[in-house]
């Protein structure tokens, strides 16, 4: 199983990110494109997803994994924002099922911040990395640099044992905050819910879903090839003034899109056919 490639989770990503929170005055003040090379077709932010379980219980404890968010660009990358999106097999994965944080930075006494889920036409659960009042402003990743994003994850009482898949999709938001970039996309993230009888647990570790990605603790993470929302090269290899309007305010955001940067996304797809 993959990522979702429906157009409608795709929307649902950017209507999002375009309703982030208003960004403090202090915030306002000219900021880099963080963009690739002229030319390149990789997103400037890689990112990986690494470090979680296979399986979560239902009505169990909170489990940790790792977003990495590598910046590949000479210049610093703010106002960087992770999308997570959540694609359950059978499609009945409800977003109040799932609970879901982050951490702005590590250490003790970090700031945990809850993530709110939002479903696509799709049945996939989409989340923005914000805290909704301004308070978070994005993650800032210095030229060449790697932010480790410490995420918890636990599954409510009551979800049906079922397969997941996460992914995430990175924003950088722009200076006027109703706008921004598509700066990054990561590795998918596999793992299986059970209920709480305990004799659902596959004992066979070859049963469980599997992250060909994840490496030892301390290991040099390998390049994620970049898959599963569409069109991603060709998003990546534009630049900051022809992605412009692809994030509008929240009220108008699905409808900007699908009216005006949908069918630039299918124009371009024809042309290069």
């Amino acid at each position: 199983m993959r990522l979702p490639t429906s157009l409608s989770a795709f929307l649902l990503v950017l209507s999002l990110a375009a309703a982030l929170a208003p960004l403090p005055a202090h915030a306002l003040a000219p900021e880099p494109n963080c963009s690739a090379p002229s030319g390149s077709r990789a997103f400037p932010i890689r990112t990986r997803i690494h470090g979680g379980p296979s399986v979560y219980e239902a009505g169990g404890g909170y489990r940790s994994w790792y977003l990495a968010l590598t910046n590949t660009t000479r210049e610093t990358c703010r106002s960087i924002h992770p999308v997570v999106v959540l694609v359950d097999q059978k499609r009945v994965l409800e977003g109040g099922q799932v609970r879901l944080q982050f951490y702005e930075s590590e250490g003790a006494g970090a700031r945990a911040y809850p993530v709110r889920f939002e479903r696509s036409g799709e049945d996939e659960s989409v989340g923005v990395f914000d805290d909704g009042d301004g308070g978070f402003s994005g993650f800032s990743v210095g030229a060449g640099k790697t932010v480790s994003v410490r995420v918890r994850l636990a599954v409510a009482e009551g979800a049906v044992s079922n397969d997941v898949v996460a992914s995430a999709a990175v924003v950088r938001r722009h200076d006027d905050g109703d706008d921004g970039d598509w700066v990054g996309q990561s590795n998918d993230y596999r793992f299986r819910i059970v209920d709480e009888d305990a004799s659902q647990v596959p004992r066979d570790p070859s049963q469980l879903p599997q992250d060909p990605q994840e490496s030892p603790d301390g290991a040099t993470p390998e390049p994620v090839p970049e898959k599963g929302f569409p069109f991603p090269d060709e998003l990546a290899g534009t630049g900051p003034a022809s992605r412009r309007g692809l994030l509008g305010t929240a009220a108008a955001g699905l409808l900007l899109i699908a009216t005006g940067a949908g069918a630039m996304l299918i124009a371009r797809r024809r042309r290069r056919r």
